[in-house]
């Protein structure tokens, strides 16, 4: 059965098309700084917004309309995968991501559950094999059932820690199984509702546990993905414990896990932190922990994870400026962790959806790499730090002074030099480049 059978596939037609189902910007063989936008952009569709999201909010029903829907569980399962790997034909897309319960009905049971999720899994292997799409990560959700009430991993409970554990070792045979290129821990309730009944550091060491098991696990199946955290701040825990980018880092050092983990950062993710998303990538990257990122974006006016697809070209040039800094995004890509709004209900609404996000992405990379041959901002910056490359900069870099020896030179130049940055004027230059 063809799920989208009106649908051609989705090509490139210029800027000029009127063509709703039509890319304007995203060119996937088109060069861009030594390579193809499709190998730059490396674009994955998440299964849990796509499949699985059914336009319910807090205060009203279900709005989507889905001709996947079966008799059983099971049944739409199956329908789903088949419907699933239509959108990333259609779209050209190449990488798919999932937690567990996106893909298979839980059941009665872990073990029923482990059972469903080995005969979907059959099946996607079945069409990852006829299509040539890749697995970029998969995840085990470890939030949605009533027993992680108080943390997966970091739980009062240890029989919920052994099940937490289950189902990351099943995550890794998935994962090998799906020669999947990328394993991400979400922890959705790793955190604390009151500091009156937690043990803080007891439950950060109980997770940092877990993920040194995961590392030994993969090692012994013969399997090792790169290992992914994602930082969110809050929701649904009222404080999580992997709050941004630095703090997650700062868990990561703590715990010696450098050589095995990344991050995975999320737009929205970093707008809940109080920071905007290069911020959280150029953090990442200063560590050498860029990994992979959630392609999406929020609303200001609302205070919670809205998960809207990226359409804000500003911000996809400041996320690309960072993946080229970075050198590209390789293993990791960019994930469509979006979802349509709850107005956007059609079938077809899935697939305008993502051109719109891959459009901006690829008008954003663009940016970035206008910005990157100019030079533009490496100017900025060279000229913002050009005290350093004089005779008392390069002592100081050069760790030949000392607190006496400042002390000596300040006191004999007592009015430092200083130079406006003309900030207002950078931005507005900077216009130039986005539109």
């Amino acid at each position: 059965m063809k799920y989208f059978e009106n649908l051609e596939a989705i090509k490139y037609e210029g800027p000029t098309t009127e063509n709703l189902f039509a890319f304007r910007h995203y060119n996937p063989e088109e060069v861009v700084m030594g390579k193809t936008m499709k190998e730059h952009l490396r674009f994955a569709v998440a299964y849990w917004h796509t499949m699985t999201q059914d336009g319910t909010d807090p205060f009203g029903q279900p709005t989507n309309i889905r001709n996947w829907n079966g008799s059983t569980p099971m049944e739409t399962a199956k329908n789903r995968v088949e419907a699933f790997f239509e959108i990333l034909e259609k779209l050209g897309i190449e990488y798919f991501c999932f937690h567990d319960i996106d893909i298979a009905p839980e059941g009665d049971s872990l073990e029923e559950f482990f059972a469903n999720i080995d005969e979907i899994t059959d099946l996607i292997k079945e069409k990852m094999d006829q299509t040539g799409i890749k697995l970029l990560w998969n995840t085990a959700n470890m939030f949605s059932q009533p027993h992680f009430n108080n943390g997966a991993a970091s739980s009062n409970s240890a029989e919920v820690y052994a099940v937490a554990a289950a189902q990351v070792k099943k995550g890794l045979d998935i994962s090998k199984k799906l020669n999947g290129q990328n394993y991400v821990f979400w922890g959705g309730r790793e955190g604390y509702e009151s500091l009156l009944n937690t043990d803080m550091a007891f439950e950060q060491d109980n997770i940092a546990r877990l993920f040194r098991m995961a590392i030994a696990y993969g090692e012994k199946i013969g399997h090792k993905p790169q290992f992914l955290i994602e930082p969110k701040p809050k929701e649904p825990s009222k404080h999580q414990y992997d709050f941004d980018a630095a703090t997650t880092m700062a868990f990561i050092q703590k715990y010696g896990l450098e050589g095995d983990f990344k991050l995975n950062l999320e737009a929205n993710h970093a707008t809940l932190a109080g920071h905007t998303f290069e911020h959280e990538l150029n953090v990442a990257r200063s560590y050498d922990a860029l990994g992979s990122i959630d392609a999406n974006q929020g609303d200001l006016l609302l205070g919670w994870d809205t998960d809207e697809f990226p359409t804000n070209i500003y911000d996809t040039a400041f996320t690309m400026y960072e993946i080229l800094e970075n050198g590209g995004i390789a293993p990791g890509g960019i994930n469509f962790d979006a979802k349509v709004r709850r107005s956007s209900f059609e079938m077809e609404d899935l697939i305008l959806a993502h051109i719109a996000g891959m459009d901006t992405y690829a008008r954003g990379l663009k940016i970035a790499a206008k910005l990157k041959e100019d030079g533009y901002l490496d100017k900025l910056k060279e000229a913002r730090y050009a005290s350093f490359k004089g005779d008392l900069g390069q002592r100081i870099l050069a760790d030949e002074e000392d607190l006496e020896t400042l002390s000596e030179y300040a006191l004999t130049h007592d009015t430092p030099a200083l130079e406006s940055s003309h900030l207002e004027m950078v931005k507005s230059r900077l216009n130039d480049y986005l539109v």
